[in-house]
């Protein structure tokens, strides 16, 4: 997709100092992907009795996945259109760069986006494309950060620009958490701390949703503080998972996980990532939202330079027109600052 830059809304910020929570926030939705992916659908004893605790990559060949992708492709969309995008607008990319596209197998797709893909071809539009059995999922809220990276300090647009996004594919609570990652990015993009970054997170879905009583009850089970990660973890997860149920691309029950993970490391990034990764379920997207949240409040220098090397382009292994493209190009084509400041 070849994007023409919109000009975001400057903030009163430092440029330089800007561009590094833009990065942060991609490259840790990226970095928080890769280590989530393998504990990706385990429960805790598995990934313990597996790997012990995870406190780093446990692959060889650490990569993104789906999260990753459709996040840069929603990137590419927005550096295309900024705030005048339009559901037409990703209706047409979805089919042009995805739907259309005699290529596949699309590889580790969610639910969500396969039934999408489905109703596409099938030739039905938005917002009909998104009455699937998985509008509910997390498939928004995973590709959420670009649009609180754009509309820093403005959670409200971010908020609103996610769900322009998400008609296409979502509908509910799937939209709800797709929201609240963006307008927390949003907030965290402006310099806020913690409590204000899931303030303004709760700020734009209804109150009586099951997003926000998923998110208030993690943040609140987060705040009892542990020493031992591991009662940590599982103060989190029990406050918001529900035992037995088999899908984990519930977006309230990840976006949950994901803000209590947040909470509970105070905006630490590799903390906050690494909780998120060890309570398992849908690790790769709690991670990448904990690691988007995080990132954009802490920005790229404090994501480790280990974690931060192991992430290149993406291999389009989900989405083959997104071969080759870095989240770090995202960052950039999504963030107004002047050359002669960036480090």
């Amino acid at each position: 997709m070849e994007p023409i830059a919109c000009d975001p809304a400057p903030l009163a910020s430092d440029g330089a100092v800007l561009l590094d929570r833009a990065r942060g926030a991609l490259l840790g939705l990226a970095v928080g992907d890769a280590l989530g992916a393998p504990a990706e659908n385990l429960r805790p004893s598995e990934i313990r009795r597996r790997w012990g605790r995870i406190e780093g990559f446990v692959s060889e060949d650490p990569a993104g996945t789906d999260d990753t992708e459709y996040a840069i492709f929603s990137g590419l969309l927005l550096a295309r259109h900024g705030s005048a995008l339009t559901v037409a607008h990703v209706e047409k990319a979805w089919h042009r760069w995805i739907a259309d596209l005699d290529e596949g197998p699309f590889r580790g797709a969610g639910f969500s986006e396969r039934g999408t893909l489905e109703n596409l071809r099938r030739g039905l539009a938005a917002p009909i494309s998104a009455q699937h059995r998985h509008a509910w999922s997390d498939g928004l809220a995973m590709r959420a950060a670009p649009f609180g990276v754009f509309a820093a300090g403005r959670p409200a647009e971010a908020a609103r620009l996610v769900a322009i996004d998400g008609t296409v594919s979502h509908d509910g609570e799937g939209i709800y958490g797709g929201q609240a990652v963006a307008a927390g990015v949003a907030a965290a993009m402006s310099g806020a701390g913690p409590a204000s970054v899931i303030a303004a997170a709760l700020s734009v879905v209804p109150m009586d949703s099951w997003t926000a009583r998923s998110m208030r009850r993690a943040v609140v089970a987060a705040q009892r503080v542990q020493p031992d990660p591991l009662v940590r973890e599982r103060t989190v997860r029990s406050a918001v998972v529900i035992g037995g149920y088999p899908w984990t691309d519930l977006a309230p029950e990840a976006v949950g996980l994901a803000f209590g993970a947040f909470a509970a490391a105070r905006g630490d990034f590799r903390t906050s990532v690494l909780t998120a990764v060890n309570m398992g379920r849908d690790a790769d997207t709690t991670a990448a939202v904990a690691g988007a949240l995080a990132g954009a409040m802490t920005g790229a220098r404090a994501i480790p330079p280990d974690w931060a090397a192991a992430i290149g382009p993406v291999r389009g292994s989900c989405l083959p027109s997104m071969r080759g493209y870095h989240v770090l190009d995202i960052a950039e084509l999504l963030t107004p600052y002047d050359d002669t400041e960036v480090p």
